[in-house]
Protein backbone atom coordinates (compact mmCIF):
# COMPACT_ATOMS: atom_id res chain seq x y z
CA UNK A 1 0.00 0.00 0.00
CA UNK A 2 2.86 2.41 0.65
CA UNK A 3 4.57 4.74 -1.74
CA UNK A 4 7.71 6.78 -1.40
CA UNK A 5 9.41 9.18 -3.79
CA UNK A 6 12.14 11.77 -3.35
CA UNK A 7 12.03 14.71 -5.73
CA UNK A 8 15.74 15.21 -6.34
CA UNK A 9 17.08 17.47 -9.09
CA UNK A 10 17.93 15.60 -12.29
CA UNK A 11 21.44 14.56 -13.25
CA UNK A 12 21.68 17.47 -15.71
CA UNK A 13 21.43 19.99 -12.84
CA UNK A 14 24.30 18.24 -11.03
CA UNK A 15 26.36 18.22 -14.22
CA UNK A 16 25.76 21.95 -14.72
CA UNK A 17 26.85 22.55 -11.12
CA UNK A 18 29.98 20.47 -11.68
CA UNK A 19 30.71 22.28 -14.94
CA UNK A 20 30.34 25.66 -13.21
CA UNK A 21 32.78 24.60 -10.51
CA UNK A 22 35.17 23.21 -13.13
CA UNK A 23 35.13 26.53 -15.01
CA UNK A 24 35.69 28.42 -11.77
CA UNK A 25 38.71 26.31 -10.85
CA UNK A 26 41.21 27.63 -13.43
CA UNK A 27 39.87 31.18 -13.18
CA UNK A 28 40.55 31.29 -9.44
CA UNK A 29 43.64 29.10 -9.83
CA UNK A 30 45.32 31.58 -12.16
CA UNK A 31 44.82 34.38 -9.65
CA UNK A 32 45.71 32.65 -6.39
CA UNK A 33 47.22 29.28 -7.25
CA UNK A 34 46.19 25.81 -8.35
CA UNK A 35 45.24 24.40 -4.93
CA UNK A 36 43.30 27.50 -3.85
CA UNK A 37 41.42 27.39 -7.13
CA UNK A 38 40.61 23.73 -6.57
CA UNK A 39 39.49 24.43 -2.99
CA UNK A 40 37.22 27.30 -4.05
CA UNK A 41 35.71 25.22 -6.88
CA UNK A 42 35.08 22.31 -4.50
CA UNK A 43 33.50 24.65 -1.95
CA UNK A 44 31.23 26.20 -4.61
CA UNK A 45 30.17 22.74 -5.79
CA UNK A 46 29.50 21.67 -2.19
CA UNK A 47 27.41 24.77 -1.40
CA UNK A 48 25.34 24.55 -4.58
CA UNK A 49 24.98 20.79 -4.12
CA UNK A 50 23.74 21.34 -0.57
CA UNK A 51 21.21 23.86 -1.89
CA UNK A 52 20.00 21.37 -4.50
CA UNK A 53 19.59 18.69 -1.82
CA UNK A 54 17.83 21.12 0.53
CA UNK A 55 15.27 21.77 -2.20
CA UNK A 56 14.45 18.09 -2.56
CA UNK A 57 11.12 16.87 -1.21
CA UNK A 58 10.06 13.48 0.09
CA UNK A 59 6.57 12.21 -0.79
CA UNK A 60 5.26 9.36 1.35
CA UNK A 61 1.95 7.54 1.36
CA UNK A 62 1.40 5.18 4.29
CA UNK A 63 -1.41 3.97 6.51
CA UNK A 64 -1.48 7.27 8.41
CA UNK A 65 -1.78 9.65 5.48
CA UNK A 66 0.05 11.60 2.82
CA UNK A 67 3.25 13.45 3.65
CA UNK A 68 4.79 15.90 1.18
CA UNK A 69 7.86 17.46 2.70
CA UNK A 70 6.76 18.71 6.13
CA UNK A 71 3.06 18.91 5.20
CA UNK A 72 0.84 16.00 6.21
CA UNK A 73 -2.81 15.11 5.76
CA UNK A 74 -4.89 12.10 6.75
CA UNK A 75 -6.45 9.98 4.03
CA UNK A 76 -9.94 10.70 5.29
CA UNK A 77 -9.64 14.30 4.10
CA UNK A 78 -8.73 13.36 0.53
CA UNK A 79 -11.72 13.65 -1.80
CA UNK A 80 -10.41 12.96 -5.29
CA UNK A 81 -7.01 12.09 -6.70
CA UNK A 82 -6.15 12.81 -10.30
CA UNK A 83 -2.83 12.22 -12.09
CA UNK A 84 -2.11 15.05 -14.53
CA UNK A 85 -0.09 15.01 -17.73
CA UNK A 86 2.28 17.86 -18.64
CA UNK A 87 -0.40 20.04 -20.27
CA UNK A 88 -2.91 19.56 -17.45
CA UNK A 89 -0.20 20.32 -14.88
CA UNK A 90 0.76 23.51 -16.71
CA UNK A 91 -2.88 24.60 -16.73
CA UNK A 92 -3.47 23.78 -13.03
CA UNK A 93 -0.38 25.67 -11.90
CA UNK A 94 -1.18 28.66 -14.09
CA UNK A 95 -4.40 29.77 -15.79
CA UNK A 96 -6.82 27.54 -13.86
CA UNK A 97 -5.00 27.59 -10.51
CA UNK A 98 -6.70 28.46 -7.26
CA UNK A 99 -4.61 30.85 -5.16
CA UNK A 100 -5.53 28.90 -2.03
CA UNK A 101 -4.07 25.62 -3.34
CA UNK A 102 -1.03 24.00 -1.72
CA UNK A 103 1.62 23.62 -4.42
CA UNK A 104 4.72 21.45 -4.32
CA UNK A 105 6.05 21.82 -7.83
CA UNK A 106 9.51 21.33 -9.23
CA UNK A 107 10.55 22.96 -12.51
CA UNK A 108 12.30 19.81 -13.70
CA UNK A 109 9.12 17.70 -13.42
CA UNK A 110 6.34 18.28 -15.94
CA UNK A 111 3.68 15.98 -14.46
CA UNK A 112 1.85 16.14 -11.15
CA UNK A 113 -1.01 14.78 -9.07
CA UNK A 114 -3.98 16.91 -8.07
CA UNK A 115 -5.40 15.90 -4.71
CA UNK A 116 -8.78 17.48 -3.94
CA UNK A 117 -9.48 17.93 -0.23
CA UNK A 118 -12.66 17.49 1.76
CA UNK A 119 -11.87 19.19 5.06
CA UNK A 120 -14.31 21.88 6.19
CA UNK A 121 -11.70 23.30 8.58
CA UNK A 122 -9.09 23.74 5.83
CA UNK A 123 -9.47 26.51 3.22
CA UNK A 124 -7.07 24.71 0.84
CA UNK A 125 -9.14 23.22 -2.00
CA UNK A 126 -6.43 20.91 -3.36
CA UNK A 127 -2.79 19.96 -3.31
CA UNK A 128 -0.84 19.96 -6.56
CA UNK A 129 2.26 17.80 -6.18
CA UNK A 130 4.95 17.15 -8.78
CA UNK A 131 5.85 13.50 -9.30
CA UNK A 132 8.01 11.41 -11.58
CA UNK A 133 5.33 8.69 -11.30
CA UNK A 134 1.94 10.44 -11.01
CA UNK A 135 -0.07 7.31 -11.85
CA UNK A 136 1.67 5.27 -9.14
CA UNK A 137 1.25 8.05 -6.59
CA UNK A 138 -2.46 8.41 -7.45
CA UNK A 139 -2.97 4.63 -7.25
CA UNK A 140 -1.25 4.49 -3.84
CA UNK A 141 -3.45 7.33 -2.54
CA UNK A 142 -6.64 5.69 -3.85
CA UNK A 143 -5.62 2.34 -2.34
CA UNK A 144 -4.83 3.92 1.03
CA UNK A 145 -8.07 5.92 1.02
CA UNK A 146 -10.07 2.76 0.28
CA UNK A 147 -8.54 1.09 3.34
CA UNK A 148 -9.31 4.05 5.61
CA UNK A 149 -12.52 4.11 7.58
CA UNK A 150 -14.78 6.97 6.53
CA UNK A 151 -15.22 9.99 8.79
CA UNK A 152 -18.15 9.71 11.09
Amino acid sequence: MGYSERLLPPLSWWLITLLGAAVLWPVIGIAVGFWWGLAVAAAVFAVIGAMLLAGSVMITVDADGLRVGRAWIEHRYLAEVRPLDAEQTRSRRGPTADARAYLVLRPYLKEAVEIALDDPADPVPYWLVSSRHPERLADALRDAAARTTPRG
